[in-house]
């Protein structure tokens, strides 16, 4: 642990004397504010966190942040060896994410309307429906080779079809990232479900169970850990189809952001949206993990 903090406070330090050099002209404050905030962070939870493991964790994070702060920096404010087009400076870059940020958040709730949507709708399809084809053996042989077929088509082919036959093209973006969220529940489900011991499953038959309270005490809490990670890769694959979705027909939120100033080679603000993105799904990540803590807490 000594190691860890002894790493992070010199690249902390070197950080600082790389933006506070004297002949390195205007001082990047926001730059130095980013860094005050992430050894600020870095300092709160290793004080907050017992586990040994996750304060190591919280060093190495913002060792590797600091890392990439101090050599974006020097390699494009002080020796400048990328090319000032394609990698703007991390002052101006952070300059702007601060002007931008009430568009961004505005284009969020329109991107978090979509995905909410369509990752909600397989959620709710697909994990009745892997706990009824996971249950019943025929019906799994029956289904199993159409999952085969249907599940690893990439969800952006049915976009023609998406446009042409929906009502709108809100409809159509949140079709398509239902569709990518679907398969990931569904066969994780089934799978969780078809691997349940059957020790496990006979012993709930003994104690003379009836199926609906089989299914909702025994069978659900035995697959969670597949419906789980189902529902992580499915988060994943969403925001993946997000900006599919908002290229059909969008004219807000956060992929289209950052696909129009493409567009137009406005890198600066690529690379605010870059990093909009980055802490958007920072933060979704860590609510589902504390979610998937909670519901498998029983592992513990």
């Amino acid at each position: 642990m000594n190691q860890i903090t002894t790493t992070s406070n010199l690249l902390f330090i070197t950080l600082l004397a790389a933006i506070f050099w004297p002949s390195a002209g205007p001082v990047p404050w926001h730059l130095f504010t980013v860094a005050m905030a992430v050894k600020a962070i870095d300092l709160v939870v290793r004080a907050a966190v017992r586990n040994e493991v996750s304060r190591r964790g919280a060093g190495d994070v913002s060792a590797i942040i600091l890392v990439a702060l101090l050599a974006w920096y020097v390699a494009t404010s002080r020796f400048i060896v990328l090319d000032k087009m394609l990698f703007p400076q991390p002052e101006a870059v952070l300059r702007l994410f601060v002007a931008e940020l009430p568009d961004m958040l505005k284009g969020l709730v329109n991107s978090l309307i979509l995905l909410v949507s369509g990752y909600l709708l397989a959620l709710a399809t697909a994990l009745p429906l892997g706990l009824l084809v996971g249950w019943r053996v025929r019906l799994f042989h029956a289904v199993n080779p159409f999952t085969k077929v249907l599940g690893p088509i990439p969800p952006i082919v049915y976009i023609p079809y998406a446009i042409a036959l929906l009502p709108s093209f809100r409809a159509a973006s949140i079709f398509v990232i239902f569709i990518g969220a679907f398969w990931p529940i569904f066969i994780n489900t089934v799978n969780g479900v078809f691997n349940i011991p059957k020790g496990l499953l006979d012993s709930a038959r003994v104690l003379g169970l009836k199926e609906r309270t089989l299914l909702r005490r025994v069978i659900l809490p035995g697959a969670m850990p597949s419906i789980c990670t189902g529902a992580t890769l499915a988060l994943v694959f969403a925001f993946v189809l997000l900006t599919a979705a908002e290229l059909i027909g969008a004219n807000s939120g956060i992929g289209w952001y950052v696909k129009n100033f493409a567009d137009f080679a406005d890198y600066p603000r690529v690379v605010v949206g870059i990093i909009f993105i980055s802490l958007v799904v920072t933060a979704i990540t860590f609510g589902t993990e504390r979610l998937e803590r909670h519901l498998l807490r029983w592992r513990n």
